[in-house]
């Protein structure tokens, strides 16, 4: 059940990155995250009325909290990523990222991995460079956008270790927690946008609508999931969420790939699976 929650979260993640990316190309990056992270509070807060758990616990919101960090930081990140780069590069980045730090936080905190999922460990890092070997404007104008990339993955890997922290027992909270601290912290960025004029409208509102209930769907099968399996194998598997934006990114924007940035994406993706379908020793 844990791993078919994380695969359910990894295709709401991607679909999710995948509509952000094309919202954040009709309006700024920060109107888009603004409402994004806005609506995902408001599913947060109905997601209560059927997941309530234990009710609100002080160590379980403290680890929410913290993910609110990491959801402001990698959101913001990750959409000015797509606004100003590669969906491809940015997102794959950020999803080997989220499966590297975890897994070696889970490992730390006791979790036991096999050796073929250690040897994925080992492969997804030289990806990384692979993917980002690129980084000059390519023929469509845009540069790679990898920096971003790599501080979406990061931030991403602390709200996924802060969720799996807060467990289960607490219900819905820890993620209420966690949007009301991300709405919190970009709040003045949002205001600074506003003024300048960066309120998603038409379709672009629509959109971030959409993003919003996607990536809330996507962080609820998360918390649930890691009710079920360690954290190093269910962050894993969540994080093969940039297969899908990457092949809608593919087959709808048609992107195309360097050959390295190609062989970075295999190779990722092949890390990802050697990881996630392991088990423990």
């Amino acid at each position: 059940m844990g791993a078919l929650l994380a695969l359910v979260a990894a295709v709401a993640y991607g679909v999710s990155d995948f509509v952000a990316g094309v919202a954040s190309r009709r309006a700024s990056a920060v109107g888009v995250t603004a409402v994004t992270l806005f609506i995902e509070l408001l599913a947060n807060l109905l997601a209560l009325a059927f997941f309530h758990g234990s009710g609100p616990v002080l160590e379980p919101l403290l680890w929410g909290a913290l993910s609110g960090v990491g959801s402001a930081v990698g959101t913001l990140a990750l959409y000015h990523g797509f606004a100003v780069g590669r969906i491809s590069v940015v997102a794959t980045l950020s999803g080997v990222l989220t499966v590297v730090i975890p897994a070696i936080t889970g490992l730390l905190l006791g979790n036991q991995l096999s050796p073929l999922a250690l040897v994925g460990i080992i492969v997804a890092i030289p990806a990384i460079g692979l993917v980002s070997w690129n980084s000059g404007t390519r023929e469509d104008g845009r540069k790679s956008g990898a920096l971003f990339g790599v501080i979406a993955g990061v931030s991403f890997s602390l709200l996924f270790i802060a969720l799996e922290r807060a467990g289960t027992g607490s219900g819905a909270w820890p993620l209420v927690c966690g949007q009301a601290v991300a709405c919190a912290l970009i709040a003045p960025v949002v205001i600074r946008g506003l003024r300048a004029g960066s309120r998603p409208r038409g379709s672009a509102l629509l959109l971030s609508v959409i993003v919003g209930l996607t990536g809330a769907a996507a962080g609820l099968a998360y918390l649930l999931a890691t009710g079920f399996g360690q954290l190093a194998v269910v962050a894993v598997l969540t994080s093969m969420y940039p297969a899908v934006t990457v092949l809608l990114a593919r087959v709808l924007l048609h992107e195309t790939w360097s050959r390295l940035q190609a062989l970075g994406l295999i190779t990722s993706a092949i890390a990802v699976v050697m990881v996630g379908t392991s088990g423990s020793p």
